[in-house]
C-alpha cells in the first residue's frame, strides 16, 4: 500500500497480481482484478502483473513499480520466458481532479482535471475542438506501460484521442515557458464562467484565456521565482486571489491580480499575513483563509479605480481561533463560508436576493464542522448601519454535521423556484456513497412547527465518483476510466509489448447521473411527501424529469415484488400515488411495466390500478401512443376477447385522428390476435417523416407509375385493371392475402366504415390521406358505394369545402375584366372553339367492349383522364420549385412571338413537328395591356397551392376511375377546366351510367348556377363557357346514347396499332385544355421525356379561354 503525496489516495496491490486505488473513505477508482484473472480469445489464461515495488513520483502524477512475473507463461516460446521473468520497470501516468489540491473550487459546476503539463475541462459541446495525444510527449517511455488509474476523480492522460461520442474533454497544454522552471503543476483554478484558467507551479503562476487561447506569465522572471503559492488561488470576478509566501522579504502575502492586466507585482494589491496561510476561499465579496496558527480569518474584497490602474482593496473583518477543536493545522482538508444554515426563517424573507454568509463549513479529517453565527444577542438592523456590522456578529460553537466526508458543494445562488437544490448542501462520502442537507419548507409560506426540524440529512448512492455538482439541473458530474483491451496473441514475438498488453489501455470519460429520484424516495419513507412534492415539482421542467419518475418507480417495484421476506410497510402504494399527481403518470407506469419482468405486473398494477382503466384514460386524454403501450399489457393480463375490444377502440380514435403510423400497428395488432400469435405493437410509433412528394404517398406504391409508358408495362397488368390502383408495398398485399379471413373482414369493415364517414362529411384531402397511407383499396370500393356514400347530395356544400380543405380561393371578377380582350373577341370564339373541337372526335379509343364487365370498365376510364398523367408526373417530379412559364411555339421566321401567337391557334395550325420554348424572362418580347397583365395576375391568384393542385388531380383520377362523375364534377368546378366537364360529358355517353346520377349532377350545377348568381360571381364565366356541355347533358338524361354506337376497344393494343389521331390531336391543341383521350392514350405511346415537358406546357393553358400565367 502506497499513499498519494497529497494524501487523497491510496494504492494497494496483492501478493498473486492486480492493482487497485482508492479514496480515502473507500470509494473504488481502479481495479484491475476483473481483466487480470482474465482469459484471452484463444482460451488461454491471462498472467496477472505482480507487483514487488512502488513508489509515487512527484505531486501525485507518476507511479514508478518494479513488476515480477509467475512462472506459467506456457503459451510463450522458451526463448523468450526467461526474458519476461526478469523485473520490469512501468510507469504510470495520473491526472487528478483539482479538489484534491485545491477544495475552494467545490463551489463550481465545471469539472477540471489537472496532469502534469496539461489541463482537462468540461466547458460544454461547442468548445471541444481539441483531439490530444498524448504519446508523444512520453516517448521516452515506450517500454513501459503508460497507465494511468483514477487519483481522486483524475484519471490516465493517455487516450484522450480515442474518446467517445460528446465526452471529449477541453485539454488545454499549459505553456511550456512556464514548466520549464517550474513543473510540476501544483494548484488550479477555473473562474465562475468557465472561461479563464490560473495555474500555480514550483514558484509563480500563469493564467489562459479560453477565449483567446493565450497564456499570460511574468515579464520580470525574478517576481515569480520570488514567490511560493502555498494556500491556493482562488478566482473572484477578474481578479486571482492567492496566498504565497515572498522569499525575499521572508512574509507570508495575500495578494490580487488583475486578469486584464500585464503580470506584475506593480498592479497587485499585496496584504500581509500573521502566519502561514493553509486554505484559501472565496465566497460573494469576502476572502476566508485558515492559517498554521490554527485560526481562521475573514478578509472582505472590493473593486478600486486607481486612476487609470483597476485595483481589489483587501480589508480584514474578523478573525476566529479554532485551536480549541482542531489538534493539528494539517488535518484541515477544506474550509468555505456557506450561505447554509439550520433556521430557514432568514432565507425566507428574502428569497430572491444572494444569500449572505451564515455559517463557516470545516472539514476536519472527515469531520464536517459548522459554525454558525451567533444569532442570540442584538442585532443592528438600520439599512443605513455600516454594511459590515453585520458580518461581524460572533460565531456559535462548531457542531458536527456528518462523518468520512471527502468533498462539499454549496452554492449561494438563488431562485425562488429550486430552493431545495440551491439551499442544500451536498456532501461526497467515499464508500457510504452521498449526502445531501435538505431545507424542508413549510407549503405556502406557513410558519413551521416549532417541534419539526427544519433540515435533514439524506443518504443515497449513485455509481460514479462525484467531481461536481450542477445544483438547478440536479445531476452530478464526474470522469471514470474506460479499458480497451489488447490481445496478445498479436504480440507474442516481442518480449516488450508482451509487457504492454497485461494491462488495459485507458481512457478517461466524463459521465453524468441524475439523484434526484433518490431524494424523493428518502423523503416519501420518511412521511415527507409533501416536501417532496415541492421539490419534485420544481424540477417537473427539466427534460429527464420523467426519466426520474421512472427510476423511482422501477427500483421500489424491483426490491419489493422480488423479496423473500414480507414488507410490513409497503413503499409502491406511496410511490404509485406519489406519481399520479403528475400528468405524466400514464406515460410512466406503462415504460416502467414494459421494462419489467411480466411476472411483476400483477404486483405493480395492484398498486397503480387496472391497466383496462388507465387504457381508458389515455384514450380520454386523446394519448394514443401510451394507450399502444398499454394495449400489449392488456394482451397478456387478459383474454383475446379483452383486447380486441379495447384495440378496436383505439384503432377507430386513431383513424379519426390521422395517425396513420399507429394504424398501420393496429391492423397488425389486431391480425395477430385473430390468428393467435403474440406479435405486438412497438409501444410508441416512430413519428413519421413528411412527405417528400407533392401530393400523397400514393404515387410511390402504385403498381404502374402514372409516368410510364406502355413500352414498360407487361400485358398482364391490362389484364387485371384492379390492379392498378392497388398498392404494390406489404400494405398492400395484406388486403389481397388472406381476404376470406373473418379477421380481415373484421378490419376491412372498419375501414369502410371510416371512409363513409369521411365521404358524408365531405372530407376528401382526409380520404386522400387515409386512402395512401393505409393502402385502402378506394377505387373498388367508390364503385361499390358510387349510388349510395359516394353520391354528392349537395354540391354547393361539397363545393364550399373543398375550397376550405384544400385553401383553394373562391374565383372573383376583377374590375378591369370588363374591357379584358380574354373576355371578348378572338380569344373568347379561340377557346369556345377548341372546346368545341375537343369535344368532337378525340374519345375514340374509349369505345368499350360490351362483354367488359362493369367493374373493368369502370377501372378502363383510367384512360380518359389524360391532363392526370401528365401533370401529376410532372408535379410528383418536379415538386414544388416547379414554375409556370408562357410557352410559345418556335417560328422558324424568327419572328417575336406574343401571347396573341401562342393563344390564337388554332386546329389547323398544328404543332405535331414543332417545338416548344420558353419565353426569354425579358418583357419588352411581349406585346401586353395593362389589363391583360391584370386579368393574368388574377387567375394566378385565384389558384391554390400546387400541392392541393397535385392532390385534386389524383383525387379526379381516382374517382374518375370509380365511374363517380359527380364528385369529378365538384372538382372539375374547382379546378375550372372545362376539359373535364368535356371528357364526363363523353362517359354519360355510355350505357352504364346510371340515369340517377346524370340527374343528379344535372340538378347540382343548377344549384352550383344559384349560388354562384347570388354568393360567388367569380363562378360565373365558368359556368357560362360549359353552358352547352350542360345543355347536352339535359339532352342525355332524356335519352341515352346506345352502347353499340361506340366500337370495342383493344386494351392490349401495340404502341403502332393506336390512333394515328393521337398525335395530331396533342400537338394542335395542347395549349389549349388537352383532348382527355388522346392525352391518355398518347402517354402510353410517347416518350417518357415527351411526357414531362408536354405537362409543363400544357398546365398553364388548361382552361383555353382564361388560364394564362406569368412566369
Amino acid at each position: 500500500m502506497r499513499w498519494s503525496p497529497d494524501n487523497s489516495v491510496v494504492i494497494v496491490t496483492w501478493e498473486y497480481g492486480g492493482l487497485s486505488l482508492w479514496s480515502v473513505f473507500g470509494a473504488q477508482l481502479i481495479c484491475t482484478l476483473g481483466g487480470d484473472f482474465a482469459y484471452r480469445s484463444d482460451g488461454t489464461k491471462k498472467d496477472p502483473l505482480k507487483i514487488n515495488s512502488m513508489s509515487w513520483g512527484a505531486e501525485g502524477y507518476h507511479l514508478w513499480v518494479i513488476s515480477g512475473f509467475g512462472s506459467q507463461n506456457t503459451e510463450i516460446e522458451s526463448d523468450l520466458r526467461s526474458v519476461v521473468k526478469q523485473p520490469s520497470i512501468l510507469l504510470f501516468q495520473f491526472i487528478k481532479s483539482v479538489l484534491t489540491v485545491n477544495p475552494c473550487m467545490s463551489n463550481q459546476e465545471q469539472v477540471l482535471l489537472q496532469g502534469e503539463d496539461r489541463l482537462y475541462l468540461n466547458c460544454g459541446e461547442a468548445s471541444q475542438t481539441q483531439n490530444p495525444r498524448s504519446s508523444s510527449t512520453h516517448s521516452e517511455h515506450k517500454p513501459s506501460r503508460e497507465k494511468s488509474p483514477f487519483a481522486d476523480g483524475g484519471l490516465e492522460s493517455q487516450g484522450l484521442s480515442t474518446l467517445l461520442g460528446h465526452r471529449h474533454w477541453h485539454v488545454v497544454q499549459i505553456s511550456s515557458t512556464y514548466l520549464e522552471s517550474n513543473w510540476p503543476i501544483r494548484f488550479s483554478a477555473i473562474d465562475k464562467l468557465g472561461q479563464n484558467i490560473a495555474v500555480v507551479g514550483k514558484f509563480g503562476f500563469a493564467h489562459y484565456s479560453l477565449l483567446t487561447k493565450k497564456w499570460k506569465l511574468f515579464g520580470n522572471i525574478t517576481q515569480e521565482q520570488n514567490m511560493i503559492v502555498t494556500g491556493g488561488l482562488a478566482w473572484w470576478n477578474d481578479f486571482m486571489v492567492l496566498a504565497c509566501y515572498n522569499i525575499n522579504d521572508r512574509q507570508e502575502e495575500l495578494r490580487v491580480y488583475l486578469r486584464t492586466s500585464n503580470l506584475d507585482n506593480a498592479f497587485a494589491h499585496v496584504t500581509k499575513a500573521q502566519a502561514e496561510t493553509l486554505l484559501l476561499s472565496v465566497f460573494q465579496d469576502m476572502v476566508i483563509v485558515f492559517r498554521a496558527d490554527c485560526s481562521i480569518c475573514l478578509y472582505s474584497i472590493e473593486r478600486k479605480s486607481d486612476g487609470p490602474n483597476t485595483t481589489a482593496g483587501i480589508q480584514v473583518l474578523q478573525e476566529v481561533s479554532m485551536s480549541r477543536y482542531i489538534p493539528h493545522p494539517f488535518l484541515v482538508v477544506s474550509v468555505t463560508l456557506t450561505s447554509v444554515s439550520t433556521e430557514n426563517g432568514i432565507t425566507l424573507k428574502m428569497p430572491q436576493q444572494a444569500r449572505g454568509a451564515e455559517s463557516i463549513m470545516l472539514n476536519l479529517a472527515g469531520q464536517l464542522i459548522m459554525m454558525q453565527r451567533d444569532r442570540s444577542g442584538p442585532q443592528i438592523r438600520e439599512k443605513d448601519s455600516n454594511p459590515n456590522q453585520r458580518k461581524l456578529l460572533p460565531f456559535c460553537p462548531p457542531v458536527v454535521l456528518a462523518q468520512s466526508v471527502e468533498s462539499v458543494w454549496t452554492t449561494c445562488r438563488a431562485n425562488k423556484q429550486k430552493r431545495h437544490l440551491l439551499e442544500a448542501l451536498w456532501l461526497s462520502c467515499g464508500g457510504a456513497g452521498m449526502k445531501v442537507w435538505l431545507p424542508l419548507f413549510p407549503r405556502d409560506h406557513r410558519k413551521p412547527h416549532s417541534f419539526l426540524s427544519q433540515r435533514i440529512m439524506l443518504p443515497f448512492h449513485i455509481n460514479i465518483y462525484p467531481l461536481a455538482v450542477l445544483f438547478e439541473d440536479a445531476l452530478v458530474l464526474g470522469a471514470v476510466n474506460d479499458t480497451l483491451l489488447y490481445d496478445s496473441l498479436y504480440t507474442r514475438n516481442n518480449a516488450r509489448e508482451q509487457l504492454e498488453v497485461l494491462f488495459p489501455f485507458c481512457v478517461v470519460e466524463r459521465t453524468s447521473q441524475i439523484y434526484l429520484h433518490h431524494i424523493l424516495r428518502q423523503l416519501l419513507v420518511r412521511n415527507l411527501g409533501e416536501q417532496a412534492l415541492l421539490l419534485a415539482q420544481s424540477c417537473a421542467t427539466l427534460p429527464y424529469f420523467p426519466h426520474v419518475l421512472e427510476l423511482m418507480l422501477h427500483e421500489v417495484l424491483e426490491e419489493e415484488a422480488t423479496s423473500r421476506e414480507p414488507i410490513p410497510d409497503p413503499l409502491l402504494p406511496t410511490v404509485a400515488k406519489f406519481i399520479t399527481e403528475f400528468p405524466l403518470f400514464l406515460q410512466t407506469v406503462v415504460h416502467c411495466a414494459r421494462k419489467t419482468e411480466y411476472a411483476l405486473w400483477n404486483y405493480l398494477f395492484a398498486a397503480v390500478g387496472n391497466p383496462k382503466d388507465l387504457f381508458e384514460e389515455c384514450l380520454m386524454a386523446q394519448d394514443l401512443d401510451t394507450a399502444a403501450s398499454y394495449l400489449i399489457i392488456l394482451q397478456n393480463m387478459e383474454v383475446p376477447a379483452v383486447s380486441r375490444q379495447h384495440a378496436t377502440l383505439l384503432f377507430n380514435t386513431a383513424l379519426e385522428q390521422g395517425k396513420w403510423d399507429l394504424c398501420r400497428h393496429m391492423i397488425r395488432f389486431l391480425k395477430a390476435i385473430g390468428s393467435g400469435e403474440s406479435e405486438t405493437p412497438p409501444s410508441t410509433p416512430t413519428t413519421q417523416e413528411p412527405s417528400s412528394s407533392g401530393g400523397f404517398e400514393f404515387f410511390r406504391n402504385r403498381s404502374i407509375s402514372l409516368s410510364q409508358s406502355a413500352e414498360n408495362v407487361p400485358p398482364s397488368k391490362f389484364s387485371l385493371q384492379k390492379t392498378l390502383s392497388m398498392p404494390s408495398g406489404p400494405s398492400g398485399k395484406r388486403w389481397s392475402k388472406d381476404s376470406d379471413c373473418a379477421e380481415n373482414m373484421y378490419i376491412d369493415m372498419m375501414l369502410w366504415r371510416h371512409a363513409r364517414r369521411l365521404l358524408e362529411d365531405v372530407r376528401l384531402k382526409d380520404l386522400g390521406c387515409f386512402a395512401a397511407q393505409l393502402g385502402f383499396e378506394l377505387i373498388s370500393w367508390l364503385c361499390k358505394e358510387r349510388t349510395r356514400a359516394a353520391r354528392v347530395d349537395n354540391f354547393v356544400i361539397a363545393l364550399k369545402r373543398l375550397h376550405k380543405d384544400f385553401l383553394w380561393p373562391l374565383p372573383i371578377i376583377p374590375a378591369s375584366s370588363i374591357s379584358s380582350p380574354f373576355k371578348n373577341g378572338k380569344y373568347r370564339t379561340v377557346g369556345e372553339q377548341l372546346l368545341k373541337s375537343q369535344s368532337a372526335d378525340p374519345f375514340l379509343n374509349l369505345e368499350m367492349d360490351a362483354g367488359i364487365s362493369n367493374i373493368q370498365r369502370s377501372q378502363s376510364w383510367l384512360t380518359n383522364i389524360g391532363p392526370t398523367h401528365h401533370e401529376i408526373d410532372t408535379a410528383s417530379s418536379h415538386g414544388p420549385q416547379m414554375q409556370d412559364a408562357f410557352l410559345s411555339p418556335l417560328s422558324n421566321k424568327g419572328d417575336e412571338c406574343s401571347i396573341g401567337s401562342a393563344t390564337d391557334l388554332t386546329e389547323s395550325s398544328s404543332m405535331v413537328d414543332g417545338e416548344w420554348t420558353m419565353v426569354d424572362e425579358n418583357f419588352s418580347t411581349l406585346s401586353l395591356t395593362q389589363s391583360e397583365l391584370e386579368h393574368i395576375s388574377m387567375e394566378l391568384a385565384s389558384k391554390g397551392p400546387h400541392k392541393s393542385q397535385v392532390q385534386l388531380r389524383y383525387l379526379l383520377h381516382i374517382f374518375m376511375e370509380a365511374g363517380c362523375l359527380d364528385w369529378c364534377i365538384v372538382i372539375g368546378l374547382i379546378l375550372r377546366e372545362s376539359s373535364i366537364i368535356n371528357q364526363i360529358l363523353v362517359i354519360t355517353q355510355s350505357s352504364e351510367v346510371d340515369g340517377e346520377m346524370l340527374q343528379n349532377i344535372k340538378t347540382g350545377l343548377h344549384a352550383v348556377d344559384r349560388w354562384a348568381s347570388t354568393d360567388c360571381p367569380g363562378y360565373k364565366p365558368f359556368l357560362n363557357i360549359i353552358k352547352p356541355q350542360l345543355q347536352k347533358l339535359s339532352e342525355i338524361t332524356e335519352e341515352q346514347v346506345q352502347p353499340d354506337a361506340f366500337q370495342p376497344v383493344t386494351v392490349g393494343k401495340t404502341p403502332e396499332q393506336t390512333s394515328p389521331r393521337a398525335e395530331e390531336s396533342r400537338g394542335s391543341s395542347s395549349h389549349g385544355s388537352i383532348p382527355q383521350g388522346e392525352a391518355g392514350s398518347s402517354s402510353m405511346v410517347s416518350r417518357k421525356e415527351e411526357d414531362t415537358a408536354q405537362a409543363e406546357e400544357e398546365e398553364p393553358f388548361q382552361d383555353g379561354t382564361y388560364d394564362c400565367s406569368v412566369s
